[in-house]
């Protein structure tokens, strides 16, 4: 009981601390990262973490992260980047987009990876954010669903150093989207489209 109500409480002050709607301005922090200064965040996972924190009890899922060698039951997990056809049949990775990358992590629905699939890449130096985005959409949306096709993929770019994908059912997609967005500095939808 004492661990239910401490955790309305937590729910409660992060709501208050995030105020509401998507955050609009951009403080100092997110500009230095966004042009290339250090970021907010030491790790993928670390993002992943900090959306997680915002779902109220009756919004979350069973879920699993990282790779198969490292899988994290109920939480996010960091994955191996250099598994990368793993990071293709999993996430969605275009194989040739993997040396772009120098870190990762993902939450992938318990059940079925198609009602929800979430993976954050940190980009290495020097890479188009753009063109890496437009590769991840165009491998996503081209790929053959077995059980189920997911409804919407969203990416995010937060703070012009990671990028989030995350593909799956609408509803479950939208709660994401919207955590995303109230818990992390400098984030901003890159792309919102159908699965058809």
């Amino acid at each position: 009981m004492k661990k239910r109500t401490l955790f309305i409480l937590a729910a409660a002050m992060a709501l208050m601390l995030s105020g509401c709607g998507n955050k609009q301005e951009t403080t100092e922090e997110s500009k230095e990262s966004a042009a290339g200064g250090e970021s907010a965040y030491a790790e993928a996972v670390d993002i992943l973490n900090e959306v997680v924190k915002q779902y109220g009890e009756d919004e979350l899922f069973a879920m699993y992260g990282g790779n198969q060698e490292n899988a994290v039951m109920d939480a996010p997990g960091k994955f191996d980047v250099s598994k990368t056809e793993e990071l293709k049949m999993t996430l969605g990775l275009p194989e040739e987009q993997a040396g772009n990358i120098d870190d990762a992590a993902s939450m992938v629905h318990m059940m079925n990876g198609n009602i929800f699939t979430g993976a954050v890449y940190h980009l290495k130096e020097g890479t188009d954010l753009t063109a890496f985005s437009d590769a991840v959409k165009e491998n996503i949306l081209a790929t053959q669903w077995m059980c189920g096709q997911p409804d919407t993929l969203t990416i995010i770019d937060v703070d012009g150093q990671y990028v989030i994908s995350a593909y799956g059912e609408a509803e479950i997609m939208e709660i994401f989207k919207n955590h995303a967005l109230s818990a992390l500095d400098g984030s901003q939808v890159i792309t919102e489209t159908p699965i058809a």
